[in-house]
């Protein structure tokens, strides 16, 4: 099974909930405390998987079928990012950049090839 599908599956489960608070609470998400705000990123990941299984490239330098859940996160927070409207401040957009450059700094291995892993 492909690391798409084994994520895609890891999505029902509690463990996903868990590991998407817990990143935005290491990262020090602006939106950490709000639970529908989580609730919200879990879904996303949950698109971009879909869109990872059926074939899109959601980042560059990683195969649709080497998408990790972690690499679904940060891409359902960029594209929220891209997509949000005016209704949030500059300073929250901000630092919901910045979340997501910390996250892709900081878990590098998430975003690129498994094989160059080895």
């Amino acid at each position: 099974m492909s690391i798409v599908a084994e994520s895609f599956r890891l999505t029902g489960l509690f463990e996903a909930e868990l590991l998407v608070e817990l990143l935005m609470r290491y990262w020090h998400h602006p939106l950490a405390d709000d639970a529908g705000a989580r609730s919200c990123l879990l879904e996303n990941a949950v698109q971009s998987l879909q869109m990872a299984l059926e074939g899109q490239v959601l980042i560059e330098g990683l195969q649709p079928e080497n998408t990790n859940f972690v690499a679904a996160v940060w891409h359902g927070e960029w594209l929220s990012l891209e997509q949000a409207g005016s209704d949030e401040t500059s300073e929250t957009r901000s630092a919901r950049r910045l979340w997501i450059d910390q996250v892709r700094h900081a878990l590098p291995s998430c975003f690129c090839d498994p094989r160059l892993l080895d």
